[in-house]
């Protein structure tokens, strides 16, 4: 049995393509065709015990996995997740896995943060009042790494959309001096539908000097997921890591749109959707 990567935050069973991709649009399809796939294709073993954590591995439990390594983490320290979305949900679950001490997690959509605080996380709701006041109350203190799983579509208390720098804002208020910031979130070098002049040219207004006077370590960037792809698959096969938790529906093809919708709106507890072909097991 082989399992190919793709790229998709929302849904697993296919992928649609990213920017800088090229000619490859993904594949939400029943047939895809993987060049390569001697190289990119992951060998699993048989059976579907694992099947839905296996398919967690195409994208973003490495993405998770990755936004605590371009932090810099160490076990023992303390993490904050702004974004309780599928990676955001991974990247916190990749800091319980992985021993930090506390993991704080921010959203505002209930079930997101339920599903959160259910894997051993401290739930934050944005709405409620300041997150990184809320986190430097409840850790006594900024925490030692924090992770933006949430990029330039992110939204503020008020509900006002497209806010792509407040995230950023909040990640280096929340982390001590000489910490570290890992963005995996999705930033674009251009975005037409951007609220502002400079932000459609991707050029993002953020506090660099509250960086720089805190010598944060800051590492950016999309997630090579082979390099993370087969660690993961060992944790899942023995024992150590269930990433499954996170998906709330599997439904058939004839139900995908109704799905994607559900998802894009954070409505109905869609946190993380199976497309099947043939429908649900």
């Amino acid at each position: 049995t082989a399992f190919c990567t793709g790229v998709n935050p929302g849904f697993a069973g296919g992928a649609y393509g990213y920017v800088a991709m090229g000619p490859y649009q993904g594949g939400q399809a029943q047939f895809i065709r993987v060049p390569y796939a001697d190289f990119n294709c992951l060998t699993l073993p048989p059976g579907i015990e694992h099947e839905a954590d296996f398919a967690l591995l195409a994208d973003i439990f490495p993405t998770g996995w990755h936004g605590l390594v371009l932090a810099g983490f160490k076990p023992g320290e303390s993490v904050a997740v702004f974004g309780a979305g599928p990676v955001g949900l991974m990247a916190a679950y990749s800091g319980i896995i992985r021993g930090a001490s506390n993991v704080y997690v921010v959203d505002t959509v209930p079930e997101r943060l339920a599903a959160a605080e259910k894997i051993g996380c401290i739930p934050i709701d944005f709405k409620a009042s300041d997150p990184v006041e809320q986190i430097i109350q409840k850790n006594g203190g900024m925490v030692d790494r924090a992770v933006d799983a949430v990029g330039y579509q992110a939204v503020d208390a008020s509900g006002s959309k497209e806010k792509p720098n407040i995230v950023l804002e909040q990640i280096i208020k929340v982390t001590r001096p000489t910490g570290g910031l890992g963005i995996p979130g999705l930033y674009v070098p251009a975005d037409p539908g951007a609220p502002d002049a400079q932000s459609k040219e991707g050029n993002i207004l953020i506090p660099f000097g509250k960086l720089f006077e805190k010598g944060l370590h800051l590492g950016t960037g999309q997630c090579n997921v082979k390099a993370y792809s087969r660690y993961l698959r060992d944790l899942i096969i023995s024992g150590r890591a269930k990433p499954s938790f996170v998906v709330s529906h599997e439904v058939g093809m004839d139900e995908a749109v109704n799905a994607y919708d559900k998802f894009d709106r954070r409505i109905d507890g869609y946190t993380k959707v199976l497309l099947r072909p043939n429908g649900p097991l």
